[in-house]
């Protein structure tokens, strides 16, 4: 009978390998540090991928006006007209005569054959701007919050110089014109 014991307590002691509790802790500790870090650098690069993605849609919108400028020596003379002639340039956007509410629906504004300006809601909540006139060449801004129709930068009453102020704003503020986003 004592060897029955005796193997059964030995065949016990052989059989209980595992983890501690506080192994277990400082694995658990490890993946919540590497969380922490990797969360915070996902969500500011989803923020940029957003931003990216809204100037893109303004450069392929800047480009198809310009398509339609070169084939008819002159921007649509209003918004409605500018809505009309530019969509089919480029169909993977959406152009509008009011506010942007995404990076593929574009608002598109022109007051005369040598302006236009256009507009696109990023998703991570910054609003970009590109405009281009015959005679003074392409600016670009960008503001944090909501585009807004009717307080975006007016279409250039002045050359958008790299460091000069728009005219208006929707955020209250207005954005710079720059040479580039």
């Amino acid at each position: 009978m004592r060897n029955m014991l005796q193997a059964i307590r030995e065949r016990r002691e052989s059989d209980e390998e595992g983890f501690t509790l506080i192994e277990l802790m400082v694995v658990v500790l490890i993946i919540a540090i590497l969380i922490a870090i990797a969360i915070p650098t996902f969500l500011g690069a989803r923020g940029r991928a957003n931003d990216r993605a809204a100037q893109s849609s303004l450069r392929n919108g800047l480009t198809a006006a310009k398509t339609v400028f070169t084939d008819s020596s002159a921007y649509p003379a209003s918004a409605a007209a500018a809505v009309t002639a530019v969509g089919p340039v480029e169909p993977s956007l959406t152009f509008q005569a009011g506010a942007s509410t995404g990076p593929k629906v574009i608002m598109i504004n022109s007051s005369s054959a040598t302006d236009v300006l256009m507009s696109a809601q990023s998703a991570a909540t910054k609003c970009y701007y590109v405009t281009d006139s015959s005679s003074f060449g392409t600016g670009f801004a960008v503001e944090t919050g909501a585009c807004s129709a009717a307080t975006a930068p007016g279409v250039l009453a002045s050359t958008p110089t790299p460091g000069t102020t728009a005219t208006a704003s929707a955020s209250g503020t207005a954005p710079t014109w720059a040479s580039g986003w």
